[in-house]
Parts: C-alpha cells; structure tokens; sequence
C-alpha cells in the first residue's frame, strides 16, 4: 500500500527537494504552500498517512492548521521547522503533533523519522502487525483506566479518552511492562524508534500530556510514577 503525506512547506524549493525525494521512496506525496491551502487539502485530499508541517506559515500559522487538523483527525503530525527552541517544540507539541525535526535536516533522517511515525501510527490503530508484549491480552484494566490495544481505545471510569498515537504507545509501554523502570531514553527508542540525544523536552511535554488526560490530579500522578534521576514506571497502587 502506498502511503499517502501532507507536505505544508512555503518554501517551494524545499517543498520540491523533500517531495521528490519521498516520492522515490514510494510515498505518495500532496504539497501545500500556505496554512488556507494546506486545510483545503487535508479536508479535500485525505486520509492522510502523515502530515509534514511548518510553522511558519502565510495566511494561517502551523499551530493554527495543527489546532484544526486535531480537531478533525489523529493522523500523525510531524513539525518540520527552523524554530529550534524549546519554546517552540514544547507548543507545537503540546498542541498535539507527534514529532519535531529542526531545519537545516538530512532526507535520510526525514525519511526515517516518516516511516517510523507511519508504521507507529498503524501498530496503535490496528491497521500494522500487532506488537507483541509483555502481556498477551489485547486490553489491560487498571484503576479505573481500561486500555483496549486492538481498538486504540481508552477509558476513564466508561469514559473516552482522546490519545494520540505517541500517548497511546507511551501508555500501553507501561500497562503492559507493570513493575519496570523505563529511562527517558529507553522511553525514546521504544516509542519513537530513534536514537535518544538527551532531548528531555520531547518525552517531558508527552508525559505531561498524557497525565493530564489519565490524572485525576496530574500533579500528583497514580498511573505512571516519576522516579527522579531515573526514569518512570506505573504506579503501584494501580498494579
């Protein structure tokens, strides 16, 4: 099956270097050049397998176009952008994309980091081979928190919890290892399948997220536990 991106790009040379080369990668590839375009498309092109995203925007910035695909989909939503700053990661991600790769970036890392988000998305929704786990059940109730694997569903006491693909995956690597420690880094190479370089921001804004739709005080979490200086596991009193 091809899969099909979204490329939100105003700069048409790099719009046309990224295009071309993942159209030899076997991706089939729909290109907008400002935020108006880029829902236009979205809305009249789609599905999508992936959408690449600028921030800086003509007519609409990429939050904005970010805010409204989210309202639509949960397609993964990848950052590209020369806004390097901790800032900026922790809004796009917090407004709920899924990854971040900074301007200037190699095609063979971009390509990597699409395939990986794709192939992610497709193991949390059930349209990929199932993953095995720890746990061979396809759902886990803990607390009041049930997580169904083949359905990429969550509840909270009967009600629906909207994930993301990258949340979903954090939380099923919990509820499905109860008892381990998971490092920040063992945490970035299991769920975004890539080499960990020290990044706290990225797993720091997913985490927050992710209490803050699980919590019932996210500053006093149950579910997954800080374990300072060296990672998180799942909460005790949930196992």
């Amino acid at each position: 099956m091809q899969h099909r991106v979204l490329l939100v790009e105003d700069d048409e040379a790099i719009s046309e270097m990224v295009r071309s080369y993942l159209v030899k990668e076997g991706y089939q590839v729909e290109s907008a050049f400002d935020g108006e375009a880029a829902e236009h498309v979205f809305r009249g092109k789609g599905p999508f397998d992936l959408v690449l995203l600028d921030l800086m925007l003509p007519n609409r910035s990429g939050v904005d176009i970010l805010q409204s695909i989210r309202k639509l989909s949960l397609v993964p939503v990848m950052i590209v952008s020369a806004k390097d700053t901790d800032v900026d990661k922790a809004l796009g991600l917090g407004f709920g994309a899924d990854d971040y790769i900074s301007k200037p970036f190699s095609m063979i890392e971009l390509a990597a980091r699409v395939k990986a988000a794709i192939r992610r998305a497709e193991y949390a929704s059930g349209r990929g081979p199932f993953e095995e786990t720890a746990n061979p059940n396809h759902s886990i109730t803990l607390g009041g928190l049930m997580v169904d694997f083949d359905n990429f569903l969550a509840l909270k006491n009967g009600e629906e919890v909207k994930l993301t693909a990258k949340e979903f995956q954090i939380l099923k690597l919990f509820m499905t290892h109860p008892g381990r420690v998971f490092t920040k880094a063992q945490i970035y190479g299991m769920v975004w399948e890539d080499e960990y370089y020290g990044d706290e921001n990225v797993i720091n804004v997913h985490m927050r997220r992710l209490r803050e739709k699980i919590e019932d005080d996210p500053s006093h979490p149950v579910y997954i536990k800080t374990l300072w200086g060296i990672g998180y596991k799942l909460g005790d009193a949930v196992q």
